[in-house]
């Protein structure tokens, strides 16, 4: 793929990179490593002086190949999976490789920093206010569902099992339904007759059993909570109170996912590396084959939440985790130990501290007002 890139594209690449005349090159896309790089050699060469070039990938758990090249300055990886297939299949020097974290919004590291550990006190006190501010019951867990920013996938199917696994067990919650620009589904959501919804599911059997089917993936304290919950005798409970809020396109996500107390969503890998950075366990129901599954895996290898695509199963086993508290801290703590809050300020401080002695080493003198 990268010589017929080459071939057809790279005098055209080289072209367009000229006529910005760069001080430095920052791919974040796996399309533009390798000819882009040939680009830059020789534009290089021609003008006598080093461009350094960064790749920043972009992807969580699995990468495509040509994200991974050898001729390059520094490559900023989020996993240790990455860095494996950096050297394995970009033959990358462990001296160009930088474990950074996936760069996310700046919202989130201010919410991470304010927040702390959200299973302290002073973390749940925090949690509470943002629920406050956010008009949510600081009384009550709250669910984030989430489909994408336009809303999409099966996001009325998760719902209402949702909500007809939490009523049914008698466990009071609140789901907040991120609906992006689908107001369809908001307004749908909005009108829904919640009693006809559990009615209908009145006769669903519960379905813990097939939680064993990832065994061997889960963390032990996940499995033994899920294995408790199989095994215990379905008793009378009164209904639930369940609110079910839709929300349109927001751009206050950091502060929503500090409020959560489970976020339910697709395997997309900046919003797993949001949830991670405020510690927030995570329910995966769906990824797309090649590219995000191994972002399934990320989530599954580290402890901080688990994959199911069965909605009546999902919404069973987020009940579990709801009403398992030293479960939802313990895969908390998980994730903030994967949580890098602060990886997109690492990466630009570092690239530009990179570039900075590059433009001395070429002769340009560094502006001092870029220096401070």
């Amino acid at each position: 793929m990268d010589w017929h890139s080459t071939f057809m594209c790279e005098k055209k690449i080289r072209k367009r990179i000229a006529s910005y005349n760069p001080d430095v090159i920052v791919s974040v896309h796996p399309a533009m490593n390798g000819a882009p790089q040939i680009a830059c050699q020789k534009i290089s060469k021609k003008l006598g002086k080093h461009i350094p070039f960064f790749t920043v990938v972009t992807d969580l758990g699995s990468g495509h190949a040509t994200w991974f090249t050898k001729n390059i300055d520094k490559l900023y990886l989020a996993s240790k999976r990455l860095q494996k297939l950096a050297k394995r299949r970009g033959k990358t020097a462990d001296s160009k490789i930088v474990m950074s974290g996936l760069p996310i919004r700046h919202d989130f590291a201010v919410q991470a920093e304010k927040m702390g550990d959200r299973t302290t006190e002073a973390g749940r006190e925090y949690q509470r206010r943002m629920k406050q501010e956010l008009e949510i019951d600081p009384n009550r867990p709250m669910v984030m569902l989430m489909g994408g920013g336009e809303g999409v996938g099966s996001l009325e199917k998760l719902v209402d099992e949702l909500y007809t696994s939490f009523s049914k067990q008698g466990i009071d919650a609140t789901i907040c339904v991120v609906c992006g620009r689908n107001g369809k589904l908001k307004q749908s959501l909005e009108e829904r007759d919640w009693d006809a919804v559990l009615a209908a599911r009145q006769k669903t059997k519960r379905r813990l059993r097939v939680f064993r089917l990832f065994r061997h993936r889960r963390s032990k304290q996940l499995q033994d909570s899920l294995d408790r919950a199989a095994h215990e005798e379905e008793t009378p409970h009164d209904r639930g109170s369940v609110d079910v809020v839709g929300l349109g396109f927001i751009t206050n996500m950091a502060d929503y996912m500090v409020a959560a107390d489970v976020l339910v969503s697709k395997a997309g890998p900046g919003t797993i590396a949001e949830a991670a950075a405020v510690g927030l366990p995570v329910m995966l129901t769906s990824f797309l084959p090649g590219q995000e599954a191994g972002n399934v895996d990320y989530v599954l290898d580290h402890g901080f939440g688990d994959f199911c695509d069965a909605p009546v199963s999902m919404a069973e086993e987020v009940a579990c985790w709801l009403k398992d508290r030293k479960l939802l801290e313990t895969m908390s703590h998980c994730a903030q130990e994967v949580g890098h809050p602060h990886a997109a300020a690492d990466i630009v401080i570092d690239i530009g501290s990179i570039t900075h002695t590059w433009m001395a080493l070429n002769g340009k003198p560094t502006p001092v007002a870029e220096m401070s």
